[in-house]
């Protein structure tokens, strides 16, 4: 009964998660930009989202808004040429959501081939390891990264991360997340002196109206 119970309530976990998606993807395809606000224990930063060009992973990420995911959630990782181990190096900050949200489930590999939205300084992309994982973490990219586009060469499976907005006000605020190099000890050499020790707050992220 125990296990038939936790089967029960990860489907209807499943289900409520898809029908926020949906939701979220009715209400952003009626405009082609969706402007957002970032609000952080360092300043504010604005983005626009391309509800158009990448409708599945504006439609997601929409979808952790409207459920106060970020509310509580943090930059925790800034890489930079002095601390990267990948290769090619990147220059980035990685944000997540609060640690206490569920995340829902994984979403489609949008690559830039698709959506022609490259990786330009201030471009919004998702984090993610094998193609059609990621959820809800997310990273502003700091400068051109040609390498994290469509057969670009940071990713072993030459598939790129999924672009799908753009930092139009505080990119002072992103360098300056980025500059932090205050990190903690890790076990995981690939993300060594890239960890936050005191990571920057995400108060909130809210929509703003069209």
């Amino acid at each position: 009964m125990c296990k038939f119970s936790q089967r029960l309530r990860i489907l209807l976990l499943a289900l409520f998660s898809q029908f926020i998606v949906n939701a979220a993807v009715a209400d952003s395809s009626k405009h082609s930009i969706q402007q957002a606000l970032i609000q952080t224990t360092m300043g504010d930063i604005t983005i626009e989202l391309y509800t158009d060009k990448a409708p599945i992973t504006v439609a997601n990420y929409i979808a952790y808004i409207k459920d106060s995911a970020f509310d509580g959630g943090e930059f925790y990782r800034v890489v930079g040429p002095d601390n990267d181990q990948g290769t090619p190096q990147i220059s980035v900050i990685q944000g997540r959501a609060s640690q206490a949200h569920t995340d829902f489930p994984p979403i489609s590999l949008e690559t830039t081939e698709r959506t022609k939205i490259k990786h330009l300084d201030g471009t919004l992309s998702m984090a993610r390891g094998g193609p059609d994982s990621a959820t809800q973490e997310f990273f502003i990219c700091v400068g051109p990264q040609p390498a994290l586009d469509f057969s670009g060469l940071r990713n072993p499976d030459g598939q790129g991360f999924a672009a799908f907005g753009r930092v139009i006000t505080g990119m002072d605020i992103v360098k300056a997340i980025q500059q932090n190099r205050q990190t903690k000890a890790v076990d995981e050499a690939y993300v060594e002196n890239q960890i936050l020790a005191q990571p920057i707050k995400i108060l909130s992220i809210s929509l703003i109206p069209n």
